[in-house]
């Protein structure tokens, strides 16, 4: 990673000297009511220059547990560099944030809008803003979400293959997973990638719940990140891994095969043997059971946890082949 080696950073129409700390806001629109709508762009600088990294969450408004670990950078003091410029946008969706939904007010998923367009839709503006005024400024990305549609995501930072740098990052991170994924067209990871900006998208819990673990997973993993740059304050603990990042290649989902009752008997984050029992769908009248088995031998890194189940529904996701 390139450190920005420029004294003032130019950011939203703000000049920041080194040593400053600015909460500028990103306004893009107003509520229907004509209320003023602020997003908090929370910016602290060292006074010795260094890399510019920037945690974001919320792009869908439910993914709480993603603005919940930015929300403790913040204030555990994390987010103040020994050198260098830290950047938190805790919550980009704030209209879904507010309103509890994942999309924004026009029914957009936010990251299927990006880069942009300036006079494009609501969700589409706020892509352009924060392409146009805030990524270019930076050396690093570290984007968290969570699972959604009740199914809860094992820890894990998503890449593309074939990026060595994104690798390294991805092992100090020390998530217990990596998933090696494919850039979706018109997300925020893609176009940070077109514009050559790394990013490590971080994936753990599911949405509107919190969960300590993953919390606690996704706050360390930035402290590591920030400590291999020499950003992180001294004052700050950095624990080790308890286990090697597991990096997987190819992976499936397990789907339902009937409808019914559901009911997972393996724990997420567990490595399972083909013909294990990992579930249970049942009939509510007490007449029909079926056993959910692994179809194939691997580790669960994503466990749905909706009590009631359609055919057809994804129930678990299972590594088929690590790299």
């Amino acid at each position: 990673m390139t450190a920005q080696k420029t004294d003032i950073l130019h950011i939203l129409g703000e000049a920041i000297a080194l040593g400053d700390r600015r909460e500028i806001n990103f306004n893009v629109a107003k509520l229907h009511t004509r209320t003023t709508l602020e997003v908090p762009v929370i910016i602290e600088r060292s006074k010795k220059s260094g890399p510019i990294v920037l945690f974001t969450a919320g792009i869908h408004g439910d993914e709480v547990n993603g603005v919940e670990i930015v929300r403790q950078i913040i204030a555990k003091g994390i987010n103040k560099p020994k050198k260098g410029t830290i950047i938190c946008i805790p919550v980009i969706n704030i209209f879904g944030f507010l309103n509890m939904d994942r999309a924004f007010p026009d029914g957009r998923d936010l990251n299927r809008m990006f880069p942009g367009t300036k006079s494009g839709s609501l969700a589409s503006r706020v892509a352009y803003k924060l392409v146009q005024e805030i990524v270019p400024k930076v050396d690093l990305i570290i984007d968290y979400h969570t699972g959604a549609a009740n199914r809860f995501n094992a820890a894990q930072i998503r890449i593309v293959n074939d990026d060595s740098q994104l690798k390294k990052l991805a092992s100090i991170f020390g998530a217990p997973f990596v998933l090696y994924s494919k850039n979706l067209k018109k997300s925020f990871r893609n176009t940070c990638f077109k514009l050559g900006i790394p990013m490590l998208l971080f994936e753990g819990g599911k949405s509107f719940h919190f969960n300590t673990t993953i919390t606690n997973t996704g706050v360390n993993g930035a402290k590591r990140i920030l400590n291999h740059f020499g950003m992180l304050n001294a004052k700050f603990r950095i624990s080790k891994p308890k286990k090697k990042c597991v990096f997987i290649a190819e992976s499936k989902w397990i789907r339902a095969k009937y409808s019914g009752m559901f009911r997972a008997s393996i724990a997420i984050n567990s490595k399972v043997k083909k013909g294990d029992v990992i579930g249970h769908i049942t009939g509510p009248f007490g007449k029909f059971h079926h056993f959910v088995k692994a179809e194939n031998s691997g580790y669960i890194f994503n466990v749905n946890e909706a009590p009631i189940v359609n055919q057809g529904d994804a129930l678990f996701h299972i590594s088929r082949k690590l790299a």
